[in-house]
């Protein structure tokens, strides 16, 4: 079986990604997985280069297929904020719990239409011969008046998608997996992936 890492030792992100690649015929290893612990310096200021720096270089570590995803949040009364800076946004080490009051605060005046946002998900895939594809998808919503449910991680509790009338944390993985930006971004993925192996 092919193996493919995958640039994440986010466990939370890893159970959506090893759910919509399930039927690609594939050992799917995080870095965790694969006992590594690369320093990786997010230092891009797109998605896509964030993405493809944390795929090249874990490539080129492995000598293996690699994919890597970048993605945020990006809230356009905050100038579209935390955006590639969600994962770090108010320090790295800040529960999303304080993340998310602190956005749902920041929007206390907002009137409803400013309160749009979207998430964002690029995915790059890095592969030994050098060739480097990526894939982006959004999905849009706005930022709820407060946190609400309890699936998913990161920003899910507060990202509202009106025509399914709940937050991302809300529904059900499978819902989610179909309609997300990461779910998107992946099923858009997978022919690169499959016409690669």
């Amino acid at each position: 079986m092919k193996r493919i890492i995958f640039a994440t030792s986010n466990e939370g992100k890893m159970k959506e990604i090893r759910e919509i690649l399930k039927d690609l015929n594939i050992e799917l290893l995080s870095l965790k997985d694969a006992g590594l612990n690369p320093d990786i310096e997010e230092n891009g200021l797109t998605f896509e280069e964030n993405a493809i720096i944390k795929a090249k270089i874990v490539m080129e570590l492995t000598g293996e297929i690699v994919l890597a995803d970048d993605s945020g949040l990006e809230v356009d009364y905050m100038d579209k904020a935390p955006g590639v800076y969600s994962a770090r946004f108010l320090g790295e080490d800040t529960p999303y719990s304080v993340k998310n009051q602190y956005i749902i605060d920041k929007l206390a005046n907002a009137k409803e239409e400013e309160r749009s946002a979207r998430f964002v998900c690029v995915i790059a895939c890095a592969i030994p011969n050098g060739e480097v594809v990526t894939r982006r998808a959004t999905i849009e919503g706005y930022i709820s008046k407060q946190i609400c449910g309890t699936e998913g991680f990161g920003y899910d509790p507060i990202f509202y998608v009106p025509e399914y009338q709940c937050t991302t944390a809300e529904m059900l993985s499978e819902l989610k997996n179909a309609i997300s930006h990461r779910g998107k971004a992946l099923s858009a993925m997978k022919q690169v992936i499959k016409d690669r192996l």
